[in-house]
């Protein structure tokens, strides 16, 4: 294989993509989803000083950002908007063994993983018993553990960093193409994975393209 090192999102490419069951959920609450998805989330392509953005970089709490935007969505929106009833739409999601198979081939093959995620530190008792993290993974980069959180560059640097490999030599796959379009400007090769379960075939084809002629 040509490239050293595959480096992973976990929601949308290990689990059924959030993005997917939230616009679900809001269409199900009768919410405008593009409004919802801003005012909950921000702009998830950039990293800004949203609520959302700090607490996935560790700066506030759940219930902080809670309140924030809960008044945002008041202002914004003309209700409430409580991302608690849009999280909860994301219980009960199924692991994707296609991908979970895929990371240990590679690992049987020599390659180092990685585990890149924009998360809450609130959210670890959820999301990390999902997957043997250990088994699967040389190193995990949590957003709100080291106060970074993607698109921003530093991130995967950091990633890069504690793997021990170039960008050159690395290929990232996600869901955001927000987070593919920083991950290619710090020279990573990177996958968007579609956010459907049937996408996945395709974005694994492609990440076994890149990884044997890396």
């Amino acid at each position: 294989m040509g490239a050293q090192a595959v480096i992973f999102d976990f929601g949308g490419v290990f689990i059924d993509s959030p993005f997917t069951a939230l616009l679900r959920a809001a269409e199900e609450a009768e919410l405008d989803p593009e409004l919802m998805l801003r005012v909950v989330f921000g702009p998830y392509e950039e990293d800004t000083d949203h609520a959302w953005h700090r607490l996935e970089r560790g700066e506030v709490t759940v219930f902080e950002a809670r309140d924030e935007i809960l008044a945002a969505s008041e202002a914004e929106a003309g209700r409430a908007i409580d991302p608690f009833e849009l999280l909860a739409s994301l219980s009960g999601s199924e692991i994707r063994d296609e991908m979970v198979e895929f990371c240990r081939e590679l690992r049987t093959a020599g390659l180092r993983t990685g585990l890149l995620t924009n998360n809450a530190r609130e959210f670890e008792d959820f999301w990390r018993p999902l997957l043997p993290l250990d088994e699967l993974f040389d190193d995990v980069v949590d957003s709100s553990e080291v106060g970074l959180r993607k698109p921003d560059p530093r991130i995967y640097e950091l990633a890069l960093g504690r793997l021990g490999v170039a960008a050159p030599h690395t290929v990232f796959v996600d869901d955001a193409p927000g987070n593919v379009a920083g991950a290619e400007r710090v020279g990573i090769r990177a996958v968007l994975i579609g956010p459907e379960r049937h996408d996945v075939p395709a974005a694994l084809a492609e990440l076994r393209r890149l990884v044997a002629t890396g």
